[in-house]
């Protein structure tokens, strides 16, 4: 099977590329996200948020979380609790601010986490979600593993 990276040349691992290529990206993270999704990503959110309401989850991870567009939109769910989680430091702070200008910090915890090796017990959360994130895991399998 062939490895995709965003680097072929560098010997780092496919998690520390990205990681680092994220970081470098999070400032403009969310305008290139709406041009290339054609904004399409906008109506993909409020189609999660209307699913998920329905379920009524009290407290969701959020895998891959990056900025937090959708941790932001998962607050419509009416959960208590949305904990978003990734590996790119850049990206959770800008995450981060607009979390504290929405005045959601008591509602959005976000922190650095590796998908692929999750700290939280099993059954901590009543819903996971991960949005474009899976793309990026290293180990696909065990990714997918950590989510159910």
């Amino acid at each position: 099977m062939t490895k995709v990276v965003p680097n072929a040349s560098s010997l780092d691992p496919k998690k520390k590329q990205i990681s680092e290529m994220f970081d470098d990206i999070s400032p403009k993270y969310d305008l290139l996200n709406r041009v290339l999704s054609m904004g399409i990503d906008i109506s993909w959110r409020k189609k999660v948020v209307k699913l998920l309401r329905k379920q009524n989850p009290q407290s969701i991870l959020d895998v891959a979380t990056g900025t937090a567009d959708l941790a932001i939109a998962l607050t419509e769910t009416g959960a208590n609790l949305i904990t978003g989680v990734d590996i790119s430091e850049g990206m959770l702070n800008v995450g981060r601010k607009k979390v504290t200008d929405k005045m959601l910090d008591q509602k959005i915890i976000l922190q650095i986490e590796d998908a692929e090796n999750l700290s939280f017990r099993d059954n901590t959360f009543d819903a996971v979600t991960v949005s474009f994130g899976v793309r990026n895991f290293e180990n696909l399998e065990k990714g997918m593993a950590e989510l159910n």
